[in-house]
């Protein structure tokens, strides 16, 4: 099991949910537990920590039940969270624009896998994505700054082969579990291109709403609440004061280059056609209202997608070129054109993937292929981290393990990583009770005298 201090990540993982989905389980009287400084930590927070927390154990299929001493171990890594912030400012310890917008990107992108779209998550939300992004921007940038002070103090701590043997050689025989089956996998996707038609109608449509406000005069408001396939449309497709570098690069230039009340020509970005009114202006914040005509989805063109995927497959199995070779020229997945269509765990960056844990539509396909080289027929999949509903993938299988009992010869780079993580839990641990005492802690509350330091299950990307 891993120890609780991992809940000091936890904001980072669930700070949208904690704001909106959990506020109705706050009481309606609250009070300060724990004073770090000059910050406090109010009950409520501690209440919606551990709501998320269980309910992210509910998503992963784990049996955690609430229990007093998982309450109080959220109350003590959140104070020890704050602890980290406090050092952080003493050792001048910042984090940039460019790494919170990184962070951000990556667990919106979580998000949407998860509700299945991004326009179900903003009506999850109540909020565009781009009205989250500016809410939660300093939350997010104080939870980075906490882990990269984590991340140094663990960093510090390595390990020897001769200590992973004795760690590994300490577990008796018939104790050491049986490791699942796992692969190695690469893919190169082609995003089907929408049919000319389609794109076509989005414009059009998007141009007749830009001359309904210029020419008619119609209210700019109006139609975007009747007209706009954004989630700000019932606001009359408004967009609060946020920063350029928030917006896609081609609706901040667009808008950047307008006079305050004036109306830009249609903008196509990767959401659709917009049309753009630029509100005010201060500094590098911008205030802007769209109407948004998204080009239909349905209507692409997956033939010439797929047709594709099959020269480029052929290429490979019958011509002899390199699978990572064709990834880097012709897949359309960012995160993994430039290692040539290899996947990674998003959780671990481990290339080895349980089997049972892959996504469904890659599960399936790997259940059919049966040899290592094996590249699989075209298939279609919802890109998780996209703004299309649909794309196409061929996907090689690069290396299979069946099930075994765990050995070093066969699972030293896992056991290694198991082991290390365990020292580093050890030392960390030290470390957080020493700076405790260069800071002013206070709880509020009675504490126990032994906080289960046990969270009550096991990560299953740490766990054996």
């Amino acid at each position: 099991m891993k120890s609780l201090f991992t809940l000091f990540l936890l904001p980072i993982l669930f700070i949208f949910y904690s704001s909106n989905l959990f506020a109705q389980n706050s009481q309606v009287t609250d009070r300060i537990v724990a004073i770090v400084n000059d910050r406090i930590v109010l009950k409520s927070d501690v209440d919606s920590e551990v709501n998320n927390f269980l309910r992210q154990a509910e998503v992963e299929g784990a049996n955690v039940q609430f229990s007093e001493d998982l309450w109080f171990s959220a109350l003590q890594s959140m104070v020890d969270n704050y602890v980290m912030l406090e050092m952080a400012e003493i050792d001048s310890i910042t984090v940039s624009d460019d790494v919170v917008n990184r962070a951000m990107d990556q667990r919106i992108n979580q998000l949407i896998q998860q509700a299945g779209s991004e326009r179900a998550l903003e009506q999850a939300l109540g909020q565009s994505l781009i009205q989250i992004r500016a809410d939660f921007r300093e939350q997010f940038r104080e939870q980075l700054i906490a882990q990269q002070v984590q991340e140094t103090q663990l960093r510090r701590v390595s390990i020897t082969r001769p200590e992973v043997i004795e760690w590994f050689n300490q577990i008796p025989e018939d104790q050491r579990p049986v490791i699942p089956e796992q692969v190695s996998l690469s893919q190169i996707v082609v995003i089907p291109q929408p049919l000319d038609d389609a794109r076509q109608e989005a414009l059009a449509r998007a141009q007749a709403l830009r001359d309904s406000v210029i020419t008619y005069e119609r209210s700019f408001e109006e139609m975007a609440r009747l007209y706009s396939e954004d989630i700000s449309a019932p606001r009359g497709g408004l967009l609060p004061m946020m920063p350029l570098d928030d917006l896609v690069s081609s609706y901040s230039a667009a808008a950047a280059a307008l006079q305050p009340g004036s109306i830009s020509e249609v903008v196509e970005t990767q959401f659709g056609f917009h049309v753009i009114r630029l509100n005010r202006r201060q500094g590098d914040n911008i205030e802007t209202n769209h109407i948004l005509i998204k080009i239909d989805e349905e209507e692409v063109d997956d033939l010439g997608a797929m047709d594709k995927l099959n020269a480029i497959r052929d290429s490979v199995l019958v011509h002899g070129e390199s699978f990572a070779d064709m990834a880097r020229r012709h897949s359309e997945d960012e995160e993994t054109r430039a290692f040539g269509g290899r996947i990674t765990n998003p959780q671990t960056g481990n290339r080895l993937m349980q089997i049972s844990q892959l996504e469904p539509a890659l599960y399936r396909i790997v259940l059919l292929m049966d040899e290592e080289g094996e590249i699989s027929e075209p298939r279609s999949f919802n890109p998780p981290r996209r703004t299309v509903n649909r794309a196409f993938r061929i996907v090689r299988l690069d290396r299979h393990i069946p099930e075994h009992v765990a050995n070093i010869e066969q699972d030293y780079d896992r056991l290694r990583e198991l082991a290390l993580n365990q020292k580093r839990q050890e030392r960390f641990a030290k470390w957080i009770e020493e700076i405790r005492n260069e800071v002013h802690v206070e709880f509020l509350i009675s504490m126990p005298d032994d906080i289960e330091q046990e969270l009550p299950f096991e990560d299953p990307q740490l766990s054996l």
